[in-house]
């Protein structure tokens, strides 16, 4: 049986600070049951070319996306991670939902994840789009995760791609140090607790071997923002989680853009 995986996407965090605050029980057990690998991302660290990297596992140059603006990228020559499963079998089932829109939604910036329409209307894949930058990450945030976990628990996608921004939006807000960026931690741990659960109710269920991983796409600086080249800014991590299955043997350090290639090996 081929391993299912569930890529989770934390906007901003800085995982020192989420594991040391103890409002983050979620991942610190993950954490310590699986792979962990601390990553460093490319400047400018902006969320657009931080994702791009992470999900199309492209470099800077190749997917030239330089900002959140995405002027003049090349992401239509650089497929994403559920595109490029699809490709190397036409059988997967696909599955994404972000509440920034640039990830995935085809009427505005980029999208990251490309729209792939045949496939969705052949329910081959499966997009949930929301709008957090109007309505709010603490909102869409948790309407993403109701329906991921509807997702997973239904129609247990092979490969899916789900974001929450929340604790990006309140590092920009109020910075890092203070209650309210931990206080969205908390609630994405909760978020990360729930799609681990799914999961597990599917594996009792079905069988298949699934693989949980979770990265970030940039870090902050104390009082808020990123973009630069300071160590914080650049911090990511992967944690990957092997659920009816062991861990991944990857190599103890590794790239941002290497996580798709490492991904979709898994599926061979």
């Amino acid at each position: 049986m081929k391993t299912k995986i569930l890529l989770v996407g934390i906007d901003g965090l800085l995982l020192k600070i989420a594991l040391e605050s103890g409002r983050a029980p979620a991942l610190n057990s993950l954490k310590e049951q699986g792979y962990f690998s601390e990553l460093t991302v490319d400047a400018p660290t902006y969320s657009g070319p931080g994702w791009s990297t992470l999900l199309t596992g492209s470099t800077h140059a190749e997917h030239q996306v330089t900002d959140n603006r995405f002027i003049g990228h090349a992401l239509l020559h650089r497929p994403d991670l559920l595109s490029l499963a699809f490709y190397q079998d036409q059988s997967t089932r696909t599955f994404a939902a972000a509440g920034w829109p640039p990830i995935v939604d085809p009427s505005g910036l980029g999208p990251i994840i490309h729209e792939r329409r045949e496939q969705q209307l052949a329910y081959k894949h499966r997009v949930i789009v929301r709008d957090g930058e109007t309505y709010g990450y603490e909102k869409i945030d948790a309407e993403i995760a109701d329906a991921s976990c509807y997702a997973i628990e239904k129609f247990a996608p092979d490969v899916s791609f789900i974001y929450f921004c929340g604790a990006d939006e309140a590092a920009h807000a109020y910075g890092i140090l203070g209650a309210q960026y931990l206080n969205a931690i908390a609630r994405i741990d909760d978020y990360v607790e729930r799609l681990h659960a799914a999961i597990k109710t599917q594996i009792a269920s079905t069988g298949d071997p699934w693989l949980l991983v979770i990265t970030t796409d940039h870090g902050h600086v104390d009082e808020g923002g990123h973009g630069g080249d300071s160590p914080q800014e650049k911090a990511s991590f992967v944690i990957a989680v092997g659920l009816g299955r062991d861990n991944p043997h990857w190599p103890a350090s590794i790239g941002p853009e290497e996580l798709t290639p490492l991904l979709l090996s898994e599926r061979i």
